[in-house]
């Protein structure tokens, strides 16, 4: 009888086909886990360290371009008026 449903052309279950590939999914993923590398706190604070320093640095360097071009357009409409 099994080789009469195979021979049939009958399509398997849609239900039970998406379940073996969540479960697949699933192992997969968690074989993927398994295998990050997490990094040291010691690692974790260097990075947040140079972060923040990055972000202190551009935000200086956007203070002072707006600064400089609202001084300028300050000039340009002074000269206009």
């Amino acid at each position: 009888m099994a080789d009469n449903e195979k021979n049939s052309g009958k399509k398997p279950n849609g239900l039970v086909s998406f379940g073996k590939k969540t479960a697949k999914f699933v192992k997969d993923c968690k074989g993927e886990i398994k295998k990050i590398v997490w990094p040291t706190p010691k690692a974790v604070f260097k990075n947040t360290g140079v972060v923040l320093a990055t972000i202190i640095v551009l935000g200086l360097f956007v203070f002072l371009l707006d600064t400089a071009f609202m001084n300028l357009l300050g000039l340009v409409m002074n000269v206009a008026a």
